[in-house]
């Protein structure tokens, strides 16, 4: 049996269209995980999972689910965490086998902890989710340069991508050790000092009528328990696209974050990954939240 056909056997009716205006099916979907794989299992290996299941695609509703569904292999990773309204079985990332028994559920985003199983409050990144009121990606890459800019006055290297949507996602690879409230804090205050200094472009207003056209600067994905699109993670929208890795030099105004798809994938894949070093690059925020501080 060729790679295609055990894939495909893998996969319950393969054939259900998940995109009715592309025609792209759960197979579709569950070949893209597959060939992606090798550059989405560092940012999904040992990570809590929460599940975003769309089982009759965009003609139907989606749903979150943090509780590991019936009908996953057996063996399939878990962990058990406690909340504030009882434990949770979560699915740990990692193995292939993992990502197609949930692409075969209808899970066609991947959205994850920022930090791993065995350190579940040390977070490894912390995250800036941009979110332009306007609706422009333009300005998010506008607001993105001046996270930036921030960033590299805090001698902080980061790394941007397309959030598969509207807005766009800065990551900071940390070394472990911060609790995911002290990340959180850097990342707010951070936040806060931007949108004093661009009152007009950027916000961390939580409340959305409040936001006028400016860009929302989302700390709240680096809140303990919280997740964020992986990089590579599709999304349950019109034309299929995926949560692109960036090179800072391709956040242009002139960028359309809808050009990475299903379809076009393998023509991304083909060139460099600007995020292979990511993990490479982890450094400590020690300095840069008292420097932030002290603004």
């Amino acid at each position: 049996m060729s790679p295609e056909a055990q894939l495909a056997a893998r996969i319950t009716h393969p054939d259900k269209v998940l995109w009715p205006e592309e025609g792209y099916t759960k197979v579709d979907l569950a070949r893209f995980y597959a060939r992606v794989f090798p550059k989405l299992s560092p940012f999904v290996r040992e990570r809590l999972l929460t599940l975003e299941r769309c089982p009759d695609g965009l003609r139907g509703s989606c749903f979150f689910q943090k509780e590991k569904p019936a009908g996953m292999p057996e063996g399939t990773p878990t962990r058990r965490i406690l909340h504030q309204k009882g434990f949770t079985n979560y699915v740990v990332g990692g193995k292939l086998e993992t990502q197609l028994a949930l692409a075969n559920l209808g899970c066609i985003a991947v959205h994850v902890w920022t930090s791993r199983i065995r350190a579940p409050r040390k977070p490894d990144w912390v995250c800036f989710d941009l979110d332009p009121a306007s609706g422009r990606f333009a300005d998010a890459v506008a607001a993105a340069r001046i996270v930036k800019q921030a960033l590299d006055t805090l001698s902080l290297v980061s790394f941007p991508k397309t959030s598969g949507g509207k807005g766009l996602h800065i990551f900071v690879p940390l070394r472990p050790g911060p609790d995911a409230d002290d990340v959180l804090r850097f990342a707010q205050r951070l936040g806060a000092r931007l949108s004093a200094a661009y009152p007009d472009r950027l916000t961390v207003e939580p409340r959305i009528r409040e936001r006028g056209s400016r860009v929302y600067l989302d700390p709240f994905r680096n809140a303990f328990g919280q997740t964020v699109v992986a990089p590579y993670s599709v999304r349950p929208s019109a034309g299929a696209p995926f949560s692109a890795p960036l090179t800072w030099a391709e956040v242009k105004p002139g960028l359309d974050p809808a050009a990475f798809t299903l379809a076009t994938v393998e023509r991304r894949l083909r060139r460099k990954d600007p995020w292979a070093d990511f993990f490479a690059n982890r450094q400590s925020i020690t300095a840069a939240a008292r420097a932030v501080d002290r603004i």
